[in-house]
């Protein structure tokens, strides 16, 4: 995720602020312009009407006026505007959410909180890549749901164009607790994000799109039966000790839909941290066994997109570089993966098949959800 300035000062802002702490100016995102935005209200014009402090200081306003997502004024838990003249009052990640937990239990309000934010960031990822209105029309939706005592555990997954997530992964040490009994390295809620929009794209991009005999040539076949194949992974445990060979992760050996919806994700991973990366404007030390090339990180939504193999090139030393400073820390790696060249050929095929939809990255119309 880039970073991004503040309109009235200059002071750096991040994408899930909602005030700059150097002026103090009112903050929202504006996905019709694909940047944060310092706001200043108009009352004069109509209740809760904003308009952007001009970025060019010349003292012209802009023409152009917002709304606050309704999350927002209602619960502080959405930092995304709207068009005034939009005709509804959620904004075009809030508006996915089809379920919500209850929210009478102020516990649910945090965690909701919490996975909407990582919801905007894939948004805009998704976005960027012009994959958000999806190819097929509107984009996945969501249901956010909790245990309820007695009943039927809630699975995080998807179905049939619907994600859902137990909010319990909204917690740190149940999430943690998750982890070590299943024996992940990584576990996140914009990673489940990732991981579950990968299902769903795959019914766009691969099912849908005529692409399944180039799938199965990379992932398998994934007519095996899907509920045995996850058994039998379950069933193995550790003793399946030779995916890294050709997987990103363990799940991903389960079954070509996991593989492909894992390989997903971690494109996504890649796609978000070469962007901040490239936003700082930093540079790796790419290993070399003849002689070690330093390169700026590659933005890798600039015209012309950056190949494949460049952002394979710097995506390496810059986890490395990432794990060594959360060590420095006392932290665990932020990226335990070491991505084996099998596993890179799938990531080739991720790549591929999303730059050659050919759709430019650009501002999100309103309505479209």
């Amino acid at each position: 995720m880039r970073v991004f300035n503040c309109d009235h000062c200059g002071h750096v802002v991040f994408f899930d602020s909602v005030q700059c702490l150097h002026c103090g100016s009112t903050l929202a995102f504006l996905p019709d312009s694909f940047t944060m935005a310092a706001l200043v209200p108009v009352p004069e014009e109509g209740p809760g009407l904003w308009r952007r402090v001009d970025p060019r200081g010349d003292g012209l306003q802009s023409g152009r006026r917002y709304r606050m997502c309704r999350n927002h004024t209602a619960h502080q838990a959405c930092n995304f505007a709207l068009p005034a003249h939009h005709p509804g009052d959620l904004c075009v990640s809030c508006c996915q959410t089809r379920v919500l937990p209850d929210l009478s239990h102020a516990p649910n309000v945090r965690r909701w909180k919490q996975i909407e934010a990582a919801k905007r960031q894939l948004f805009y990822t998704l976005a960027r890549l012009g994959l958000e209105p999806a190819p097929g029309g509107a984009g996945p939706v969501f249901e956010f749901l909790a245990d309820l005592p007695g009943g039927p555990p809630i699975l995080t997954g998807h179905l049939g164009g619907t994600i859902t997530l137990n909010i319990a992964e909204a917690d740190d040490d149940e999430r943690a607790r998750r982890r070590i009994a299943l024996g992940e390295p990584y576990r996140t809620l914009i990673g489940h994000l990732r991981h579950e929009s990968g299902h769903f794209y795959w019914d766009q991009l691969v099912r849908d799109g005529g692409r399944l005999e180039s799938f199965r040539q990379v992932f398998g076949d994934e007519r095996q039966d899907y509920a045995a194949a996850l058994q039998a992974h379950y069933a193995r445990g550790a003793a399946d000790a030779d995916w890294a060979a050709r997987h990103v992760s363990a799940y991903a050996a389960a079954h070509p839909w996991e593989d492909w919806a894992e390989t997903w994700a971690h494109y996504l991973h890649m796609i978000d941290l070469l962007e901040t990366a490239a936003s700082y404007d930093a540079a790796v030390t790419v290993p070399d066994p003849h002689a070690a090339v330093r390169q700026r990180v590659s933005d890798p939504f600039a015209v012309p997109r950056p190949a494949f193999q460049d952002m394979v090139r710097q995506w390496v030393p810059l986890t490395l570089m990432l794990n060594s400073l959360n060590r420095s820390l006392g932290q665990h790696d932020a990226y335990p993966f070491a991505l084996s060249p099998g596993a890179m050929v799938k990531l080739r095929f991720v790549h591929d098949l999303v730059q050659g939809l050919a759709v430019p990255a650009c501002p999100v119309p309103f309505g479209a959800h």
